[in-house]
């Protein structure tokens, strides 16, 4: 029976994650499977992968071929390169203890290149995040400022009505006086003497 090494999708729209799956290749992608040996997820940055060693390089062992991106992922994990250096053990070009120093050594360059992966990734970003922040900073130091300039503008608007209103005030006041007078008789003495001839107009009647 061909068997191969290959991925079965789950997830929903637009979000897919999927499951790392020894299966007959005449089975259909996501249909029947023999057994799971890990997941994948491309959304993350770096790629998620849960991979069970020992299981996959058992199964590369037995003749199980890895589709093209399987293959990828296990030689990412170093499954391609554990089995390859087993090989090597059973044509005798070297030791198991040579064999296991070169895939130490292998393994420790792989998760430095990994981790500074990570590192620069975080550091872009930090780094985009300030700049955001920055930017939002910039944006609301623009408003306050024009808040304020408004607030200035209202109250100096405001000082001017008042000091129109408090003029208008005065000029009232200052009228007032000179209405009354105007009221006031402007000879007293000539109606003093009119009145006093009003009686003999009528004693002579």
């Amino acid at each position: 029976m061909p068997v191969k090494i290959r991925l079965t999708r789950r997830g929903r729209k637009k979000a897919p994650f999927y499951h790392i799956v020894i299966a007959d290749s005449r089975a259909p992608r996501d249909g029947r499977f023999i057994e799971s040996i890990g997941k994948y997820n491309p959304t993350t940055n770096p790629a998620t992968i849960e991979l069970d060693f020992d299981k996959a390089l058992d199964w590369l062992q037995k003749g199980a071929q890895p589709t093209d991106t399987c293959r990828a992922i296990l030689s990412y994990k170093g499954v391609m390169m554990k089995k390859h250096l087993l090989d090597g053990v059973k044509k005798g070009a070297f030791t198991e203890e040579q064999a296991e120093e070169k895939f130490q050594s292998w393994l420790n360059e792989k998760e430095a290149k990994i981790q500074a992966k990570v590192d620069t990734i975080k550091k872009g970003e930090d780094a985009e995040a300030k700049k955001r922040l920055d930017a939002e900073t910039k944006v609301k130091e623009a408003r306050a400022e024009e808040l304020a300039k408004k607030n200035a503008e209202a109250a100096a608007e405001e000082a001017k009505a008042n000091a129109e209103e408090t003029e208008t005030e005065e000029a009232q006041i200052e009228e007032a006086p000179k209405a009354e007078k105007s009221a006031e008789p402007a000879h007293p003495v000539a109606e003093a003497k009119e009145e006093e001839k009003a009686p003999e107009a009528e004693n002579k009647e």
